[in-house]
């Protein structure tokens, strides 16, 4: 039985939401409260590991269960990103070669098993796990990336966002308008919403001086778990209602 959300508008939405919170959550724990990358990294993959046994024990698709899953990645995402990048000094050109090897393996491995990488058939346990994993990866993968393009690149944290943010319109367009793999596509546009998260977490929370807003981690966090908040209240309310006709960016 697939316990996974469709893929509509709504999703995607909630999806940059979720990993622009795990950006911010994951700076507030690591950085904000001086709790470090290493010691946060290892709270928040336990945290992972405990919501992760939880979904792969329901039996059906719970949307609040589902999202806090996925947010759990994306804070874990963050804090391992940045141990590998600064606390054990690979860079994040470096980091993000590793984080991209690690996730095509996964892929690998997940379509020389199942045969398939389209969401839509995760149906079973082993597919929900290299699911999950694919997910952690790709979170962690889009921190690096996400700070490279803000640091790095030159581009800093404004006109990374914006980088990423014409590369998912392009995969959108792309999807509407031509026959290239939904599967591939779907992956491609999973993957930067997550770099756009991180950029858009930093263009929140770096001060000024720096290109940012200046809203802080504490601040923008709460802001951004209150709209998801919202948003995983208003899926669970149409979760009992039958399925939307139509899909953005699906794998289908």
């Amino acid at each position: 039985m697939n316990k996974l959300p469709q893929i509509t508008l709504a999703f995607w939405v909630m999806k940059i939401c979720a990993t622009t919170l795990g950006e911010t959550a994951g700076d507030l724990l690591s950085m904000t409260l001086d709790v470090g990358y290493l010691i946060s990294s290892l709270i928040l993959i336990s945290v992972f590991v405990v919501t992760l046994i939880t979904q792969l024990a329901s039996k059906r698709y719970n949307p609040a269960l589902y999202w806090l899953v996925i947010l759990s990645t994306s804070t874990a995402g963050t804090t391992m990103s940045d141990f590998m990048d600064r606390t054990l000094g690979l860079g994040y050109a470096a980091g993000s070669a590793i984080l991209v090897a690690i996730l095509l393996a996964i892929f690998s491995a997940w379509y020389w098993s199942e045969r398939s990488l389209s969401v839509s058939r995760v149906t079973t346990m082993k597919a929900e796990l290299f699911y999950w994993f694919a997910i952690l990866f790709s979170n962690t993968l889009g921190t690096a990336l996400g700070d490279f393009l803000a640091d790095d690149s030159g581009l800093g944290f404004m006109g990374g966002a914006l980088l990423i943010g014409s590369a998912i319109a392009l995969v959108v367009v792309l999807h509407y308008t031509t026959r290239l793999s939904s599967v591939a596509l779907f992956w491609i546009a999973f993957v930067l919403t997550r770099p756009f998260g991180a950029t858009l977490g930093d263009v929140l929370t770096k001060p000024h001086e720096k290109g940012g807003l200046d809203f802080g981690t504490v601040g923008s966090s709460m802001v951004l778990l209150g709209i998801l908040m919202l948003l995983v209240g208003a899926a669970m309310y149409y979760n009992r209602k039958p399925a939307p006709a139509y899909a953005a960016i699906s794998d289908k």
